[in-house]
């Protein structure tokens, strides 16, 4: 991936983000499952981002979460070498939070190409923070360098995680929330996976966790993490999987280490 490939994607971002924010105080809300909401927020920024993207690669495939442009095609999933790259976007990351009116809400643009996601922008339109990263090249925040913290200790992080929609008490993913808050400094829900991703990125946040959430909520943090020195696996140790991401990202390999034995713990 290329120069080319990063500004068509800030292009993009940033022309979704003028249809979230003009619609950000006279939005329609509909559900798409229970606890689970849409806006016509999300549809117009996801059709402004499609437009950008496949007019500068018309080939390119594209996966969104509206729409039904959901799964990518079976060579690109299994990374085959002769499969196009593709574009995987989440045009309103946080919409509970934009339906609030609160803030932690933001554009994700990931590219996949060769077997991993290797581009990534997240723009946050309230504070106009653009996080971006290519694979091998760094990643940036408003075009300066960002990177992990250096926290080794649980009881020193400050952790984030995610809940799925219409969580139970009784569901492992609160188990997991209980374990790792008795032991962490504190423990925060934003609401938003992509800035979650990109606050570890920045050092703001020392590790966060998603056992719950879709290709498209981590696909441009996934890199732009890993791009900050990030320790990036699936939630359990084992190697991430793009597409069903159930992950734990942390700053420093120790800290990884105590997040996915808590984690692997409570099941």
């Amino acid at each position: 991936m290329n120069n080319q490939h990063l500004e068509l994607a800030i292009t993009a971002a940033k022309a979704g983000a003028v249809e979230l924010m003009s619609r950000r105080d006279n939005r329609v809300v509909q559900e798409k499952a229970p606890k689970d909401l849409v806006t016509d927020a999300d549809l117009a920024s996801q059709k402004a981002i499609r437009e950008i993207l496949l007019k500068g690669f018309p080939d390119y495939v594209f996966v969104g979460e509206e729409e039904g442009e959901n799964e990518p095609p079976a060579d690109v999933r299994r990374g085959d070498p002769s499969a196009q790259p593709c574009w995987v976007v989440d045009p309103l990351d946080g919409t509970i939070n934009y339906v609030h009116r609160l803030q932690s809400f933001a554009v994700s643009i990931g590219l996949y190409a060769d077997g991993k996601m290797c581009l990534g922008v997240v723009y946050d339109p309230v504070s106009e923070e653009l996080f971006t990263a290519i694979d091998g090249g760094g990643a940036t925040c408003n075009g300066r360098p960002i990177k992990v913290s250096d926290c080794s200790e649980l009881g020193d992080s400050l952790v984030a995680c995610s809940f799925p929609a219409g969580v139970q008490g009784g569901d492992p993913e609160v188990a997991k929330f209980v374990t790792v808050l008795e032991r962490c400094r504190s423990l925060r829900r934003l609401g938003s996976c992509a800035l979650n991703m990109c606050y570890v990125a920045a050092g703001r946040l020392d590790a966060y966790w998603a056992t719950n959430v879709s290709a498209w909520d981590s696909a441009a943090g996934t890199v732009i993490a890993r791009e900050a020195g990030a320790v990036l696996t699936g939630y359990n140790g084992d190697e991430m999987d793009d597409w069903n991401p159930r992950f734990c990202v942390a700053a420093t390999s120790p800290l990884h280490h105590s997040m996915v034995s808590l984690l692997s713990d409570n099941r």
